[in-house]
């Protein structure tokens, strides 16, 4: 069945009434494929930074689907993760953490309402962008996917610039990787195990 605009509208509950599982889950997929399209938007030609928060993104799909993450969390984050950086550039002069943390939380929202998702998505994608390099006790299922992503993406890029010892990677990853799929992916990728 085709539900056109209900799709992707925000206020479809309230021309068609309820609306069928199938229906919810294609909103999910139209959202997340939608922020993508806005993270490319911001970034404009910044290849580097969309290619990054790309990649993130496949980890964060895969390793979800293993941790049994929610899927439109996790890839809005994932796709949203580094939004602040120009930010961060700009009225910091540097790219450090801590400043894409501040400032890239009030640029995610912004898309988010923009493309109409939901307070509590926007509310979970926010918090998991303001400490996506800083773990926390008791963080959700959905910060570990992005963070562990994340983290396997920023070594992947380490490893092809300047390679480390095996030993020092398997150290890494053992100690640093919040999930256990998180921790498998990366052996495969890093170490090819």
């Amino acid at each position: 069945m085709d539900f056109g605009c209900a799709a992707y509208c925000p206020y479809a509950e309230q021309c068609v009434g309820d609306l069928p599982p199938e229906l919810l889950a294609q909103k999910e997929d139209l959202l997340k494929d939608r922020v993508a399209i806005e993270m490319k938007r911001y970034f404009k030609n910044d290849f580097k930074r969309i290619g990054h928060a790309s990649r993130v993104a496949r980890y964060a799909e895969r390793i979800g689907k293993k941790e049994k993450g929610n899927p439109a969390v996790v890839l809005a984050a994932a796709y949203l993760h580094d939004i602040g950086i120009h930010e961060a550039e700009n009225k910091h002069g540097s790219t450090a953490a801590e400043f894409q943390e501040t400032e890239g939380p009030p640029i995610a929202k912004s898309i988010l309402v923009k493309l109409g998702a939901k307070e509590e998505l926007i509310d979970e994608v926010c918090d998991i962008i303001a400490h996506h390099h800083h773990p926390r006790s008791g963080d959700s299922i959905n910060f570990k996917i992005v963070y562990d992503s994340d983290l396997l993406e920023n070594l992947d890029e380490k490893q092809k610039k300047k390679p480390m010892a095996t030993e020092k990677l398997r150290g890494i990853i053992a100690k640093s990787f919040l999930t256990e799929s998180g921790r498998e992916m990366a052996n495969e990728v890093l170490l090819g195990t």
